[in-house]
């Protein structure tokens, strides 16, 4: 496996490398003898690089602009999503008959390794000045080299054939009617702050896609420094319910859970202003609401959850005294949510737990979350930084009435980790829904020659509460129940994560080429029942037209 990753990593250096001389390669000089006049042959034109080509290329005269992007990576990685690659099976207590004892359910694929082949094209049409219409068509296979953990193609291993889907189609006005504002309605990609709240519209999906379905009008205040952004949005979890999709998707295998998008059916608004008076302290805060609707249409007829949620937040970030950058953020969260993935969620109560933690009914949401991180710019030739993070997300108590855990609203994208932000958290709550979690750690950024990145990661992680958020049976809480020693992957015994280690490489080659290779580590903390290492590794190769 090794030397697969190794051939992989330097054939994807070597295909960069050689498209980057291809680029800039010109002509060798002409040698001309003395019995020849130097006039008497022209010299040779030099080549067309490949800038020039694809700048001919998209000129097309009209009010149009073109492009698209390859992306190619591979990934592979170990325990990231299982936890562990065993399936867990200790000693029942009697109350337990061993058929309902939770199993890690991906623990015989804990292995994962394939390769995600992302196509697009896009294109902006300008009717005026003022008016553009933009346009985005998306697609991406996936190879995979060993049997899969996907719902869609659980244990296949081989190309996996997707949908295609236009992930951009939007209309956006800049000034209308004189006013200092910028309207866009359709199909988009948001990204709010740090995206910690608002990032990605399309979670289940990867970084496939991140579109927003939604109206968005920016105010800029320019004499008071603010912007005001107003935002409507209503996502639907299937990919073609508002538009329709190149090939099946919704109805892949009969699975009317294949490919979502998100969990559930969202709509939600949000108000964010941003002050930038004071270089040191710019200053944004928020409201947003997000209403969640259950997907009950066809068998199985059960995914996603019933909520409404709101959250008020703020975030305060800047640059001080030329070399300290910082950000901090801050929200807190209420309102009512029924989710059939919370603690105590099963048909027989437990008279250990509170009533209002296993109903099957709405529970109010009592949450909040910081996240905040400082920075130190040596600027040096290096471009030396480093910086510490630290994040706190409540999770649920199930000894309570409400509903603790922090929900990240549009926020599940792998902001600080591509495997445990997404993957490791997929059996404690779902797919970049990190929560109950403490983390602090730090980190060092370098560029060691132009147009390289090269950066490393510590994290301490730890949880709120020693037992898992989501998918959690009451009659496995040792600390209540007693008897149990593990549950599932987790141990119930500790609140300690583990040790998050991260380090990347990132170069750009050219203006058209870009790569990098990823490598993320967990040595797993008391939370977990196992200790064996958590892994992921990535490869990628990106080329931009």
């Amino acid at each position: 496996m090794l030397n697969t990753k190794l051939k992989l990593t330097l054939g994807l250096a070597a295909l960069a490398a050689v498209t980057a001389l291809a680029q800039t390669q010109t002509a060798a000089p002409t040698t001309v003898t003395s019995a020849v006049p130097a006039t008497a042959t022209s010299p040779a034109p030099p080549p067309i690089t490949f800038d020039q080509w694809a700048k001919e290329v998209k000129n097309l005269d009209v009010p149009l602009t073109w492009g698209g992007d390859i992306r190619i990576r591979n990934e592979y990685f170990n325990n990231g999503l299982s936890l562990t690659s065993d399936p867990l099976k200790p000693p029942f207590p009697p109350a337990v008959p061993p058929n309902t004892y939770p199993q890690s359910p991906f623990a015989p694929q804990h292995s994962q390794d394939y390769f995600r082949y992302r196509g697009r094209v896009w294109a902006s049409i300008l009717p005026t000045n003022d008016v553009t219409i933009n346009l985005r068509l998306a697609a991406e296979p996936r190879q995979f080299m060993e049997p899969s953990t996907m719902d869609t193609y659980y244990t296949h291993s081989g190309m996996q054939w997707r949908y295609g889907i236009i992930d951009t189609f939007n209309a956006q006005w800049k000034k209308p009617l004189d006013l200092p504002a910028t309207v866009t309605v359709g199909r988009q990609d948001i990204f709010l702050g740090d995206g910690f709240l608002v990032g990605d519209g399309t979670p289940e999906d990867g970084s496939f896609t991140s579109f927003f379905d939604s109206a968005r009008i920016t105010v800029n205040l320019e004499n008071l420094k603010t912007t005001i952004d107003a935002i409507g949005l209503a996502q639907c979890a299937r990919p073609d319910a508002w538009l329709p999709t190149l090939g099946p998707s919704t109805s892949l295998g009969g699975d009317p859970e294949s490919l979502l998008l998100t969990d559930q059916n969202e709509k939600g608004c949000i108000l964010w202003i941003a002050n930038k008076s004071l270089p040191a302290a710019n200053v944004d805060g928020y409201f947003m609401y997000k209403n969640d609707s259950r997907l009950d249409s066809g068998p199985p007829a059960s995914f996603g959850d019933n909520a409404d949620i709101f959250t008020f937040g703020g975030r305060v970030s800047g640059l001080v005294q030329d070399h300290w950058k910082y950000s901090a953020e801050g929200a807190y969260q209420f309102g009512q949510k029924q989710d059939p993935e919370l603690n105590g969620q099963t048909p027989a109560p437990n008279p250990l737990l509170a009533p209002s933690a296993q109903t099957k009914g709405y529970r109010n949401i009592d949450a909040f979350a910081v996240n905040s991180k400082l920075t130190y710019l040596f600027k040096d030739k290096l471009n030396d930084q480093l910086s510490l993070s630290f994040e706190y997300i409540t999770g649920d108590d199930p000894k309570t009435k409400n509903d603790e855990m922090f929900d990240v609203l549009w926020g599940r994208w792998p902001q600080w980790s591509e495997m445990y932000n997404v993957y490791g958290n997929v059996q404690e709550s779902r797919v970049g829904q990190i929560a109950n979690v403490i983390r602090v750690g730090p980190t060092w950024s370098v560029d060691p020659i132009k147009d390289m990145n090269f950066s490393l990661t510590y994290n301490a992680l730890f949880a709120v509460q020693d037992v898992p958020t989501r998918d959690l049976d009451e009659t496995l809480l040792p600390a209540l129940a007693g008897g149990l020693t593990t549950l599932g992957p987790y141990s119930g015994a500790g609140d300690f994560r583990g040790h998050y280690l991260q380090a990347v490489l990132k170069y750009k080659f050219n203006s058209h080429v870009s790569g990098h290779l990823w490598s993320e580590f967990l040595f797993p903390g008391d939370f977990y029942a196992g200790n064996q290492v958590e892994n992921f590794l990535r490869a990628e190769i990106m080329f931009t037209f």
